[in-house]
């Protein structure tokens, strides 16, 4: 198969899925490798921003998908019947500390916020953007919290190394 065609193929993959897409899946998929994949990639990427359209391709959650270009996102809104997803600044609170101190437990997580955060890791759970990633070899083996791909995708984060320095952040922000 051609190149143009493979990346066709790649593109098609990732319109009609409507959310990241991972190397694995990809290769699972259309039977190219990782080395091969990757390249094409980078390529429909740079075909994309020198368009400069309203279509992007994004590295987020481990995955590539198909996003619209942030530029428009004013008008987009507008047009959407889904209101922006917001989260409280509970939430918030116990997203970096999750995501900065993974794995943690709920102790850890209110000793450190100063308040039981029950209801707020209830949500965050509801929500997908955190989950139970094991339990603690303590007594009692308490839960031990991490956050999962919905919230890299949420971010618009590749992974989590694309998280702001620690030292970057306003220390009262955590």
């Amino acid at each position: 198969m051609e190149r143009e065609r493979k990346k066709a193929l790649l593109e098609a993959i990732l319109f009609v899925s409507g959310h990241p897409v991972t190397l694995k899946d990809l290769r699972k998929a259309t039977g190219f490798s990782t080395g091969e994949i990757g390249f094409l990639m980078k390529e429909l990427a740079a075909e994309y921003r020198e368009r400069r359209g309203g279509i992007l391709l994004a590295e987020v959650a481990e995955g590539f998908q198909l996003v619209s270009n942030p530029e428009f996102s004013v008008q987009l809104r507008k047009l959407s019947a889904v209101p922006a997803q917001r989260l409280s600044m509970a939430a918030l609170e116990t997203l970096a500390i999750i995501a900065y101190r993974q794995p943690l437990t709920k102790a850890e997580l209110d000793e450190l916020r100063g308040v039981n955060s029950d209801g707020v890791l209830r949500g965050l759970l509801e929500r997908r953007l955190i989950r139970v990633v094991g339990k603690k070899e303590s007594p009692g083996r308490p839960l031990l919290y991490g956050t999962t791909r919905e919230f890299l995708r949420f971010f618009g984060l590749k992974d989590l190394s694309e998280l702001p320095d620690v030292k970057e952040l306003n220390p009262d922000a955590l």
